[in-house]
């Protein structure tokens, strides 16, 4: 006797309301027409719908394809394959601990198993006060300044145990927190409008210079190639 095959199908996502859908196309047609080709604006247009709901929905998908002639499941492919769109719902800052190889020996994995602990969640949880999603991530590229741990993609060098967890402790509290290089945080979802392609109007967005460990590297290479030998 052959064994039946269930089919568990999901209904179509419900479509943004009406007020909401307008603003959306209003953004979405600014950023397409930056593109020579429409379809070459999905990663921004993900990151405005990220914005609305602080995850990649369906119903986000289901704009995205609408706006610009692609399939649900080419949007989907794309949307799943980049680990910055979200497809679970993420509180208003995204915690994300370095626990590549170099990160991991100087204390990542220390720092990210005292958050795991202090927060009560694991990787890609959120907090019941919706305030904090955690995540061990891959590297951030600041190997220079490890361990490192991000909030929301804004950086926070030479981390401990004791400093992220104060970090969070202030997120959680409603402080205002600048990270070591930057402008002050904003939301997760404010961050996505901004990685959308929309002005960060934030104080010191575009300040700040590298520092001396970034430097290091090159002012080496810099004296071999003229011979000065320390």
């Amino acid at each position: 006797m052959n064994t039946p095959i269930l089919l568990n199908l999901t209904t179509r996502p419900e479509p943004y309301p009406p007020h909401v859908r307008e603003r959306l196309e209003l953004d979405a047609k600014e950023i397409i027409t930056r593109y020579p080709h429409p379809r070459s604006a999905l990663l921004p247009l993900l990151h405005l719908v990220q914005a609305e709901e602080g995850y990649v929905t369906g119903t986000g998908i289901d704009f995205c394809a609408d706006h610009l002639d692609l399939t649900g499941a080419e949007v989907t492919a794309v949307a799943t394959f980049y680990s910055m769109y979200r497809r679970t719902p993420t509180g208003d800052y995204h915690v994300g601990v370095c626990t590549n190889t170099l990160c991991a020996v100087l204390g990542g994995d220390a720092i990210y198993e005292a958050l795991r602990q202090h927060l009560g969640v694991s990787h890609g949880e959120t907090t019941p006060d919706g305030a904090i999603t955690l995540e061990h991530i891959e590297c951030n590229a600041a190997c220079d300044y490890a361990p490192v741990m991000m909030v929301n993609w804004e950086f926070f060098d030479n981390q401990t145990p004791e400093s992220a967890i104060a970090i969070t402790d202030a997120l959680q509290a409603g402080h205002q927190v600048r990270p070591t290089r930057g402008a002050p945080l904003c939301t997760f979802r404010e961050t996505a409008r901004i990685l959308a392609g929309f002005p960060d109007e934030r104080p010191g967005a575009l300040d700040g210079a590298p520092g001396a460990p970034t430097l290091a590297g090159l002012e080496v290479a810099d004296q071999d190639s003229t011979g000065d030998q320390r």
